[in-house]
Formats: structure tokens, C-alpha cells, sequence
């Protein structure tokens, strides 16, 4: 904490100053009515200098949470003790980047009347990301408004926002797999916890699965078959090389990367309240690293902080590791607004290893670069477009779905094609 310790104030002085003037000149050219014009302004300026508080006061700024979702609030606190006589303090507070004030200006005051006085400030976040809040200027005032004590405090608190999970579900089911965790039950039998028949026993069938009703029934052993629960490995790939459209937070208009984040988000929650193993692999980002497979309700939250630290373009290099362990039976979720080359590069690759690859397109509808003052940006931009159609054929025709981003139910008719597909023989490049 930097402080100024406590100063006089522009009308303390001017009060001091004009008073002693006035007063010297009324006696110089024998006014009365000036010095008694005087007289006020001198006490008044006498007075808040016998005021004045010798020792610096004590400022605690805190913040309520570290840690918030989209559209959810905090609290900023200062707590302000003193010893000494001090008439009123007052603080603000400038907001933050997509940050929203309560009161909107960020200011407030209040009267000492004891030795403790605290002040709050309402700090809403509107949307995902890493940013810092702070530091409130406090500023106290000695009686008469003599002096003044400023403080700037230099350290900022820094409050993450992970991303609001946009609503999804998915009802189609699921893609069969060789693992035997998870919730989903795989295309052939095996332990697990859905019913698939009652059939004769076999050497190697546990007694716990003798099935006695229909064995006495019968005068033969049987037993319950159950389908193979299983476990997939779901692999999220952000792509954060763009962030095409215009940012209004959690209560406007979303960027192709919100929408990104946020279905990322949805789909790492799906997955995981199913027992998948998901990992994240975000392009683009420096500072972000990538999260390996898990499993389990606290992973998700070691997604959403990756999530929320994630800063567009500021890596432009092609990061080629990410095929190294996955396997045939993977999901891999591209979720890109497709405007890079090299994204569309990558899909069309992990699918010709055998990969099963589906690309979520979460580029905004009607987004368009209109500048009247540069036709040729505007020209520059449909021309991508027209790029980006002939290039989002060519995956198609290799084989890879994509789908557009539209909340729940999304990619139902996707995964149930894929779950069909998985039975066919198919040719992939080693």
C-alpha cells in the first residue's frame, strides 16, 4: 500500500490564505467590515488544523470469492480504522473488464462515527475468463474538511470466472467401447448392471448370478447375463486461434470463443456425470495446458479452470502431438468456428488415423465484418467464407460429421450415426 499521508485540502488552504489576506488588508486600509469578512474563514482554517490527525489510518480491502461463475456476483470490502478524529470516508472502485458495479459508478461513503467503519461494493462478472478486481481508492477527511488521506493500493485481487455450461443432454445412444467402467453398456455381454436375459448355465458363471427362480422351475441351472458396462475416452479440443463475433457477456451477444468455452463446458459435464474419461486439448493458447483423461466431478473442475484460463491467439504455432494417445476407440469433439486453415487440417487428419472425429461448428450466425470505410476488408471476409464452405465439404466427404452448436440435442442424430457406423470395416492410415 502506497500512502500520502495526510495533506491539506485545496479549501483548507484557500480558506487560510484568503482569510489572513483579507484580514491584513482590512487592517492595512482601515475596513473593519473586511476583517470581520476575515474572521470566519481564519477560525475555520484554525480550527481544522488543530484537527488534524497525526496518525495514518488502517485500510483492509478484501474480496468475498475468488472464484465465480458467469452472471454471478461478489462483494468487494474495506474495512477502515483510525485513531484519530475523522469526520467521513469514501471509496471507488473502477470496474473491471465485463464487470458490472453495484453501485454502478463504484463509489461510496460513509460517516466515522466510531473508530471502525466499513464499506461494500457489489462486483458481478459477466463473463468467463481470468481478470484482476481493484484496488478501491480510499480517501478520509479530517472535521472542516482540512485534510485528506489517499491511499492506492497496488495489489490486485485476481477472481476467476469459469464459463456459465450452456443447457445440453443428449438422448442418442452411445458409441460402444472396450472399457468396463462407466455407465453406458457396450454391444456385447459382460459384467455390469443392465439386464440383457436369463440364459443356461456355463463353467466359469458366478453363483451370485444363479437365476433360482427359473432353475427350479426348470430343473436346470441358469443364470442372469448383464451387457458389459464401459467407459469412453472423450477427448475436447478447443480451438482458440479466432475469436470471431463481438463479446457482450452472459447477457449479450456471444463471440464464436464464448460459445466455444461454454459447450465445451456442457459437453465435459455430460460426459463426465456418465462416467467417461474426458480430456481437454485447447490450440491457440500459450498459457493453457492441456488436461489428461479422468474421470469424476472434481475433474470437471480442473476443465473449467483450464477453460477459464484460456486467452485467444496467443499461440500461433501447430501443435502435432495431438494424435499421440488416442486410439480407434476415442471421441474426438472439435469445437472450432472453422475460420483457420489449420483446424480444418487437423480434423480430416485424426480421421484418417481411425480416429472418430466430430467437429462442432460454433461460429455465430449472421456474423459479418461490415466496414463502411473498408471494402476491400468486407470483400476479404466473404471471400473466406466461400473458403470455409468448399473446406467444410471436404471434411464432410472425409467422412467426419459437422454440426452446428444449438444447445441441447445437438449432436444426437451425430452420435447415433457414429454408434452405427462403429460396426463397419474401415480403411485408416497407420
Amino acid at each position: 500500500m502506497i500512502a500520502t499521508g495526510w495533506r491539506p485540502t485545496v479549501s483548507h488552504v484557500r480558506a487560510g490564505v484568503a482569510g489572513l489576506v483579507i484580514a491584513v488588508i482590512g487592517a492595512l486600509v482601515r475596513r473593519p467590515d473586511a476583517v470581520v469578512l476575515a474572521v470566519p474563514l481564519v477560525v475555520a482554517a484554525v480550527w481544522g488544523a488543530l484537527g488534524r490527525p497525526r496518525r495514518d489510518p488502517v485500510v483492509t480491502q478484501s474480496i468475498d470469492h475468488h472464484l465465480l461463475r458467469e452472471g454471478d456476483s461478489t462483494t468487494w470490502r474495506i474495512r477502515v480504522a483510525t485513531d484519530d478524529e475523522v469526520e467521513d470516508v469514501g471509496a471507488a472502485l473502477w470496474a473491471p473488464p465485463y464487470g458490472e458495479l453495484d453501485p454502478a459508478w463504484g463509489e461510496v461513503a460513509a460517516d466515522v462515527r466510531g473508530r471502525e467503519v466499513g464499506l461494500a461494493i457489489g462486483v458481478r462478472s459477466t463473463r468467463w475468463g481470468r481478470r484482476g478486481v481493484g484496488p478501491a481508492r480510499v480517501v478520509l477527511s479530517s472535521p472542516w474538511a482540512a485534510f485528506r488521506w489517499t491511499s492506492t493500493e497496488t495489489d490486485a485481487r485476481r477472481v476467476a470466472t469459469v464459463p456459465l455450461r450452456a443447457p445440453f443432454d443428449a438422448a442418442a445412444p452411445s458409441m460402444p467401447a472396450l472399457g468396463l467402467v462407466g455407465l453406458d453398456r457396450s454391444v456385447r455381454p459382460g459384467d455390469g448392471t443392465e439386464f440383457a436375459g436369463i440364459r443356461p448355465f456355463q463353467p466359469g458363471d458366478r453363483l451370485r448370478r444363479i437365476h433360482w427362480p427359473r432353475s427350479l422351475r426348470t430343473g436346470a441351472l441358469h443364470v442372469t447375463s448383464t451387457w458389459a458396462d464401459h467407459d469412453r475416452h472423450v477427448v475436447l479440443v478447443v480451438d482458440a486461434r479466432n475469436d470471431v463475433g463481438v463479446s457482450e457477456g452472459i447477457d449479450g451477444a456471444a463471440s464464436s470463443l464464448d460459445t466455444t468455452v461454454r459447450a465445451a463446458g456442457a459437453l465435459a459435464e455430460h460426459h463426465l456425470r456418465r462416467g467417461d474419461r474426458v480430456a481437454l486439448h485447447v490450440l491457440g493458447a500459450r498459457a493453457v495446458a492441456s488436461v489428461p483423461p479422468a474421470t469424476g466431478m472434481r475433474h470437471l473442475r480442473r476443465v473449467l479452470d483450464a477453460l477459464t484460463s484460456i486467452e485467444p491467439a496467443t499461440d500461433t504455432r501447430d501443435d502435432r502431438r495431438l494424435h499421440l494417445g488416442l486410439t480407434g476407440g476415442s471421441l474426438v469433439m472439435l469445437l472450432s468456428p472453422l475460420v483457420a486453415h489449420s483446424t480444418v487440417h487437423r480434423a480430416i487428419d485424426l480421421a484418417g488415423h481411425g480416429i472418430t472425429v466430430v467437429v462442432v461448428d460454433t461460429l455465430p450466425e449472421g456474423v459479418t465484418d461490415d466496414d463502411p470505410d473498408d471494402p476491400f476488408r468486407v470483400l476479404a471476409w466473404r471471400i473466406r467464407l466461400l473458403e470455409r464452405a468448399r473446406e467444410l465439404r471436404a471434411v464432410q466427404a472425409a467422412g467426419v460429421p459437422v454440426v452446428r452448436w444449438q444447445g441441447p440435442g445437438s449432436l444426437d442424430l451425430v452420435l447415433r450415426d457414429l454408434a452405427r457406423r462403429r460396426s463397419r470395416p474401415r480403411v485408416v492410415r497407420r
